[in-house]
């Protein structure tokens, strides 16, 4: 191996964007050009837009674009992921950071930008932990019903945007109830601004598929407030935007929010997280490569202190923009890097026009946002597959609308770990026996002309035997025990389940085969002999003489044949 290439390979482990920009084919360059200015296109209103949802000023969100997208151009190993602001974690952020402030916009940014901070040092940690598997922690019924949760949130608490009047009440029920009680306080040239930008959101959809809708409609709706000057007519604008990039800040927090502050990082970064990587893995598919998840997690990580250092706020995978990275045919990172370079040219020299974008439009742009994240085809396919997984989805959704999005996270998180607990806690157990016509061993529940042999009982135990089920494992043992009968010669278990044990679950089988041999019967194994054997010898545990261990199910069956067969009888197969 060459110098050259273990310089590039150390270099891939700290930076696979960067390692794989410095190896960049330059006829990528003409796909990855267009790719970038596409994803600019679209991140600019909708970075706008999310700024507003989250509660900040609107160029907030172009800075939360900048320097995420060039740090996980550098550290991300997805050659299409473009990260930014999403929905859900707008959301997230500002439902946890406006009960902190109460009101004051500058603690209000403070508080923001060090949540962030801390969401970057959770997802580093997690990534340098090798916890890149929690991107499964969260399972897809439990994400997608969160999502359509937060996405119910989203659309209804623009309805007051859309309409022209500020709402007051809040909750989803509350908030719709009085957008149709206060009817009186309707704005009418705001309401007609929002219908042309629904229309000319619809039907750039229709026809213009390849342009970014929500540029044409915030870009139309800025025009016509320009040109009839609807501003004076009441119609709200998102007003001056300072021009120049973002000056880098350290954020401050008071030290007596640090435990609210933790709490809430730990569940943006995981839901961020998990997010991102259903964009991520997803084109990554598509396109034949694979991503590090580890790596990802890092990635993400360095990104969101990057967006707090520059003032933006807390970002994840911008599934919308990746998807037009994608479709634009980006090649690389440098995607990422073009739609950077082209937000900052913007921030430079042309912040005047957006001056005129009425929030109305911004409403509309968010209301399509969130219709995007809404999975009603999932719920269905759920439907058919696992009624307990639908009921999952469903209370994730209505956690969301009940109790807030920070706390519906802990809800799912509970969901998570109890739902894993009991299918491990309680697994499967089962008596194999032999049927005719099929080879192997199966489970006598399942198969009514099964054929149990007499004298000995095979028993599959579907779960490591750790301590949270080891008390089961007793009982479903002493069970079967006791319906086997006097006539029980070999107690049998198939150890090809049994991927770990536990100090308990040792414990247990030392206890159950002392019964085992005081009821006459022989204790044994069958499968794992000798990852069993090292497993004992590494911690210098003594082997149980009265226990047998086979290598297969077939090995144990056979000798129990041999071994109790009668003067001039063949061992069965």
């Amino acid at each position: 191996m060459s110098q050259s290439h273990r310089h590039h390979t150390r270099l891939a482990r700290v930076a696979p964007g960067l390692a794989a920009l410095l190896q960049y084919r330059r006829d990528y360059l003409k796909d990855d050009l267009r790719a970038g200015l596409s994803v600019a296109a679209v991140a600019l209103p909708v970075a706008v837009a999310y700024a507003e949802l989250a509660g900040f000023h609107p160029v907030t969100g172009l800075y939360a674009c900048i320097l995420p997208m060039l740090v996980y151009a550098l550290f991300g190993t997805s050659r299409q992921l473009v990260v930014g602001p999403d929905a859900a974690t707008c959301a997230l952020l500002a439902a946890a950071v406006a009960p902190l402030a109460a009101g004051d916009e500058a603690l209000y940014l403070s508080l923001s930008l060090t949540l962030t901070f801390f969401t970057g040092l959770f997802c580093i940690a997690a990534g340098l932990m090798r916890l890149g598997a929690l991107a499964e922690f969260l399972s897809r019924p439990i994400l997608v019903g969160f999502l359509n949760g937060v996405a119910l949130s989203i659309l209804l608490g623009q309805l007051g945007k859309i309409a022209g009047f500020t709402q007051q009440a809040s909750g989803i029920v509350p908030r719709l109830a009085e957008f149709f009680t206060r009817h009186a306080d309707w704005h009418g040239p705001t309401l007609a601004l929002s219908a042309l930008s629904v229309l000319a959101m619809l039907l750039s959809k229709r026809y213009l598929a390849k342009l970014p809708a929500a540029l044409i409609a915030m870009t139309l709706a800025a025009v016509a407030t320009a040109v009839l000057g609807l501003g004076a007519q009441g119609v709200a604008t998102i007003g001056l935007i300072p021009a120049g990039l973002p000056p880098l800040h350290v954020p401050s927090f008071s030290p007596q929010l640090l435990p609210t502050l933790l709490a809430d990082a730990a569940g943006l970064a995981l839901v961020s997280f998990s997010s991102m990587m259903l964009t991520a893995q997803s084109f990554a598919e598509k396109n034949r490569y694979s991503i590090d998840t580890d790596r990802e997690f890092v990635a993400l990580g360095l990104a969101n202190m990057a967006s707090s250092f520059s003032q933006g706020f807390a970002i994840s995978g911008a599934d919308s923009r990746t998807a037009v990275a994608d479709s634009s045919g980006g090649r690389s990172q440098l995607t990422s890097v073009i739609a950077a370079l082209a937000i900052a040219l913007v921030l430079l020299f042309f912040t005047a026009p957006l001056a005129y974008v009425p929030v109305a439009a911004l409403g509309v742009v968010l209301v399509f946002g969130a219709l995007s994240l809404v999975n009603l085809r999932f719920l269905a396919q759920l439907y058919r597959i696992s009624r307990g997984e639908l009921a999952l989805c469903l209370l994730a959704t209505v956690g969301v609308v009940a109790v807030g999005a920070i706390q519906a996270i802990l809800l799912v998180v509970v969901l998570a770990l109890l739902r894993f607990v009991r299918s491990t806690s309680r697994p499967l157990v089962e008596e194999l026996g032999r049927v005719e016509g099929m080879r192997g061993f199966h489970a006598l529940q399942r198969h009514a002309a099964g054929e149990r042999q007499p004298g000995i009982l095979l028993l599959r135990f579907n779960a490591p035997l750790v301590f949270f089920n080891a008390q089961f494992f007793r009982r479903a043992v002493r069970q079967a025990l006791d319906q086997a009968g006097p006539g029980l010669r070999w107690f049998v278990l198939d150890m090809l389940p049994v991927t770990d044990v536990d100090a308990t679950g040792l414990l247990v089988l030392r206890e159950l085969v002392e019964e085992m041999t005081a009821r006459g019967v022989t204790p044994v194994m069958a499968g794992r002999r000798s990852e069993w054997q090292r497993w004992r010898e590494a911690r210098g545990i003594q082997a149980l003489p009265q226990v047998l261990h086979f290598a297969t199910l077939r090995e144990a069956q056979r000798a129990f044949a041999a071994q109790n067969k009668r003067p001039g009888e063949v061992p069965g197969p």
